[in-house]
């Protein structure tokens, strides 16, 4: 029988971890966008009675925000991705210059999350000899896929759920109003004895 080996990316890409990124971008998004566009919802609201004008300023804040939140998004992630990189070119630099100091401070790393020494300095020369710029990265500032900044897609993320978040506020603004004929179409009909479908499509339309 043939044994077949698992693949490993695969198993790693199943942890939610995974999904951190974007998730926060989406959450923080989608909350931003029902809290703004409600705001701006009630405060015109109070201020006219006119439904056409409510409408127009809740459409325009929906749109205001995402774009807001999108842009903003883009420009804070991006000033993560310069910091990484200025760290990933110091490091760099450094190991061009004291490989030698580089390998010990790479085998301390290991040695202080559990290994013997030996063994810490065994893993810190195999993985300097694998790539080693990629070993400090990932060990030494902390560096991985996972928690590497990704500008565009949390600019996505925080525009779409802020476009999801701010149009519940928006539909309500919309329908309310055929909520509430729905709803005295059944008291009429219920009372009058009639069928309730008619007098809902009747009222409504």
């Amino acid at each position: 029988m043939t044994k077949v080996e698992p693949n490993i990316d695969n198993y790693l890409d199943n942890h939610y971890i995974h999904k951190s990124n974007w998730l926060r971008a989406a959450v923080l998004g989608a909350n931003d966008g029902i809290l703004s566009t409600a705001s701006i919802a009630i405060g015109v609201a109070a201020a006219s009675d006119n439904r056409e004008t409510i409408i127009l300023a809740t459409l325009a804040g929906l749109i205001a925000g995402a774009l807001s939140m999108a842009a903003g998004e883009y420009v804070s992630v991006s000033s993560q991705t310069d910091i990484e990189q200025a760290d990933i070119e110091r490091e760099k630099k450094e190991l061009a210059e004291m490989p030698e100091v580089e390998l010990e401070l790479l085998a301390a790393i290991y040695e202080k999350r559990g290994l013997k020494k030996q063994t810490a300095k065994t893993v810190a020369g195999e993985l300097t000899e694998h790539d080693a710029l990629a070993a400090h990265v990932r060990d030494e500032l902390g560096l991985n896929e996972i928690s590497k900044a990704k500008p565009i897609q949390a600019a996505i993320s925080s525009c779409l759920a802020f476009i999801s978040g701010g149009a519940l506020p928006l539909v309500v603004v919309l329908f309310l109003p055929c909520f509430f004929l729905i709803l005295l179409g059944i008291v009429a009909a219920k009372t009058g004895g009639s069928s309730v479908f008619k007098a809902i499509a009747r009222i409504s339309f």
